[in-house]
């Protein structure tokens, strides 16, 4: 049987998409407890006051770093890459850098990427993932001991980062099958995530991890994608078109009116492969995807578009912190969902030229929302909600997730701990020897 067209008739990859048959579509938090064990509050100050720790990892700030030298043993090989976001630059990251180069290990070069800082954010996602793509190859090339790669994107920093990796992606000749005898270990987190998809390389390095923090993954038009408009219908119709005048071609993109009406949006085309990029294999070669999203308090990027989810699927925010991760409040494995391509029916052709001249989005948004959700589900994703309900500044939430200016946004450190002990728990994963 002919597979359904895809949203540019051009394009005719098709990966087969499988999806574990006998897993929910989200497990619960208990699966999450029994694979990965949080380091209590007590622990976690002792890292803090391990001296050595300070020296194992090598961090950079936006610069190529020197080509390593000495004991091959001895240099990094593992690529972490830092992206910021609207209108930010790498020294966003001054807290989270220091936690991760305190506990990682000596295998990590952590960069903070600067191809894109302040107003460069407004060019466009593809433009800036361009030039962050371009950065990265740039790092590799020069550092010649690196055989892996992870991401870890802030809010539009996360789109920037998906952009990239289609860039950098090259498809392997073999697939990864989620059944194969030399899993380490058979792990329930790896399992529900990995696809058919292509192992593939990014940047000629070995994908690990792919992690967002409150990113718009699904733009910001639709009720209460943008918060800080409150909900109000009319708000959110009138903020689309001014957007540009204020963040360039980013704002008509995230908005999802850019470029001709008969052509799908930026958002919608990367939640696929098509002529521009083969978006999801790209995320499908990643061991390990994980989005971070607040679920309240958040005044930039809504819960909704930030966990991949429907509004249906939101339910009432958790409030509970996980034992010893402060903010943190639910974990959920969400397993692949088989699909076919993202559409971009002649209702969404008339629907976008309307939303382009008018006021009126009629149901534009929702059309483009659903299809992008399912192209986005064709791989597994870990879903991370976090609430700052309690905290003495809950209206910082997006800043405070990654720790923007820890004397101020210190509410998050819960959070970074949680990343910093999630890649931990992977990077041991993944060096397990095969049985």
């Amino acid at each position: 049987m002919a597979a359904p067209p895809l949203i540019y008739t051009r394009s005719t990859y098709s990966p087969p998409i499988t999806s574990p048959s006998s897993a929910p579509y989200c497990s619960s938090p208990s699966t999450y407890n029994s694979i990965f064990t949080p380091l209590s509050g007590a622990n976690r100050g002792q890292r803090h006051e391990n001296p050595r720790a300070q020296a194992m990892s090598t961090t950079t700030h936006g610069m190529s770093p020197a080509r390593t030298t000495g004991n091959p043993k001895n240099d990094p090989d593992h690529l972490l890459v830092l992206v910021h976001g609207i209108g930010s630059s790498p020294g966003d990251w001054t807290y989270a850098e220091e936690e991760l180069k305190m506990h990682l290990g000596k295998s990590f070069l952590i960069y903070a990427s600067s191809s894109n800082a302040y107003s460069k954010t407004y060019t466009g996602i593809d433009e800036a993932g361009k030039r962050l793509a371009d950065e990265i190859m740039q790092v590799v090339k020069q550092t010649k001991s690196l055989k892996r790669i992870s991401f870890l994107g802030h809010s539009l920093g996360g789109l920037f980062a998906r952009y990239a990796i289609a860039v950098l992606y090259s498809p392997s000749p073999n697939t990864y099958n989620s059944s194969q005898p030399g899993d380490p270990a058979n792990s329930v987190m790896e399992n529900s995530q990995r696809t058919d998809f292509s192992r593939g390389m990014i940047a000629g390095l070995e994908p690990i991890n792919f992690i967002t923090l409150a990113s718009p993954h699904l733009g910001v038009r639709g009720k209460k994608q943008l918060p800080f408009l409150f909900g109000i219908p009319i708000l959110e119709k009138l903020v689309a078109p001014i957007a540009p005048f204020f963040i360039g071609q980013t704002g008509t993109q995230l908005f999802l009116t850019d470029d001709k009406p008969n052509k799908p949006p930026l958002l919608l085309r990367m939640a696929s492969d098509c002529e521009d990029g083969k978006f999801i294999s790209a995320l499908g070669a990643f061991r390990c995807r994980v989005v971070y999203a607040n679920v309240s308090y958040d005044h930039m990027v809504g819960w909704r578009t930030s966990s991949i989810r429907r509004e249906i699927e939101l339910g009432k925010p958790p409030r509970q912190s996980l034992d010893g991760y402060k903010h943190v409040v639910d974990v959920k494995y969400c397993p692949a969902v088989p699909s076919h391509e993202p559409q971009f029916p002649p209702e969404a052709v008339k629907a976008k030229e309307t939303a382009q001249h008018t006021q009126n989005i009629i149901e534009f948004h929702e059309i483009m929302e659903e299809e992008m959700i399912r192209g986005l589900q064709r791989v597994g994703w870990k879903k991370v909600d976090v609430n700052f309900h309690s905290a003495v500044w809950p209206l910082f939430a997006h800043s405070s997730i990654h720790v923007k200016k820890k004397w101020l946004h210190n509410a998050g450190v819960g959070v970074v701990a949680h990343v910093v002990d999630s890649l931990r728990q992977q990077e041991t994963s993944s060096t397990l020897p095969t049985s």
